[in-house]
């Protein structure tokens, strides 16, 4: 596998309103737990569209890495043009500061947004150009990852496409092995 597609839940669909949020660390450590033997078995390039929560907090765990994998890139591909142009200031800065680390930077469509068409095509390209699709997504909790899920599952039937998921259930094993090493560090 030399190309993974990331996606996952926004940071609003999980009731996160700020990056310093203590959920987030757990977010970051289950995608770090997850990538680090993929890197090490070749992983080259993750691929992003830009998305708020997982997708950003998943850039943000590779700029990381870098430092132990400096091979593995990111490219950010946005659905349209200026996706970020009625997010919140901090969101805008969040989101150019990725953009600014990351390896390829480029848009599926050419134009800004129209329609939710344009989303449909960036995940049928995301599926294409990947070799593998990881997904923060818990089918007991729908959201805007049930639509790359559905579609990276349609797209199983004739070709052979990994989906891994991160779900809530791994969430709460990351937070228990987290407490149970504070508590032997004391």
């Amino acid at each position: 596998m030399k190309v993974l597609a990331i996606s996952g839940y926004k940071p609003f669909e999980l009731g996160i309103f700020k990056n310093d949020h203590p959920s987030v660390i757990y977010i970051k450590a289950a995608l770090k737990k997850t990538l680090i033997p993929m890197i090490e078995d070749g992983l080259e390039w993750i691929l992003i569209s830009g998305q708020l929560g997982t997708e950003l907090w998943a850039a943000e765990v590779i700029f990381e890495l870098k430092s132990d994998y400096p091979d593995v890139k990111v490219a950010v591909i946005t659905p349209f043009l200026e996706q970020e142009a009625t997010w919140s200031e901090n969101n805008k800065e969040w989101y150019k500061s990725i953009l600014a680390q990351a390896d390829f930077v480029d848009s599926v469509t050419k134009k800004g947004y129209e329609k939710p068409w344009q989303f449909r095509m960036k995940n049928q390209f995301f599926i294409e150009k990947s070799d593998a699709l990881l997904l923060f997504y818990d089918q007991e909790k729908e959201g805007s990852p049930m639509y790359i899920y559905e579609m990276a599952h349609q797209y199983q039937n004739n070709h052979p496409y990994p989906i891994q998921l991160i779900t809530f259930y791994d969430l709460q094993v990351i937070v228990e092995e987290e407490q149970e090493l504070r508590r032997t560090e004391f």
